[in-house]
């Protein structure tokens, strides 16, 4: 009698991960804006001096996520897709002082602590379920990276290697989305894989 092999099931994605395209230096987060000032911050490879530093911004490792939000460059403001490669010695810095953008019973000891905490650090992190190429959510969650005051200054000074925009791609997925041509569509998305970030206890992952 022939034995019968079973096929292992591959494993659960965990509910909080980083998944991104990433390097052994560095690693892509996206962002959206009006022509005006991502087509200069493409054209460049750095942010233009209009980009206001001062003010949080809030990255994404996810492409997906990010056309979730930006409705695939179609919402007002946001035409302009940008892939933004920046260096894992930033990120990782960013990630290790960053605090949660809600408090989370089971990270902190009370409310107090997580306002307390988050009243220091000028990283915040939410954890926003992941989309499929159709922009239903998914049950395992991505992350946001927001960044004020001086993580947001060498965000855009110290930690940008390179500014790509993505707009084209953003746009001929779309179109194969609508064609009906899922397939197609997720063959041209950017490969993310989990970037190796180790334990994350105080940001719940």
């Amino acid at each position: 009698m022939q034995e019968t092999l079973e096929t292992p099931e591959a494993p659960e994605t965990p509910t909080r991960q980083i998944r991104a395209v990433h390097t052994a230096t560095t690693l892509t987060v996206y962002q959206a804006y009006s022509p005006a000032l991502g087509l200069p911050a493409a054209r460049d490879g750095r942010f233009p001096p209009a980009w206001k530093r001062e003010r949080m911004t809030w990255v994404k490792p996810s492409f997906l996520w990010m056309m979730y939000r930006c409705g695939w460059a179609t919402k007002e403001g946001q035409e302009t897709v940008l892939a933004v490669e920046i260096s894992r010695e930033g990120f990782d810095g960013a990630l290790a002082e960053a605090c949660l953008s809600h408090y989370a019973p089971k990270v902190h000891a009370d409310r107090a602590d997580w306002k307390k905490t988050l009243s220091r650090s000028p990283v915040r992190v939410q954890w926003d379920p992941e989309r499929d190429p159709h922009l239903n959510p998914l049950p395992y969650r991505s992350l946001q990276l927001g960044l004020s005051g001086p993580a947001s200054r060498a965000y855009a000074d110290e930690w940008t290697v390179a500014i790509r925009d993505v707009t084209p791609l953003v746009r001929e997925i779309h179109g194969l989305l609508r064609a009906g041509d899922t397939d197609a569509a997720r063959a041209l998305l950017p490969v993310e894989t989990p970037y190796p970030s180790g334990p994350l206890p105080h940001l719940g992952a």
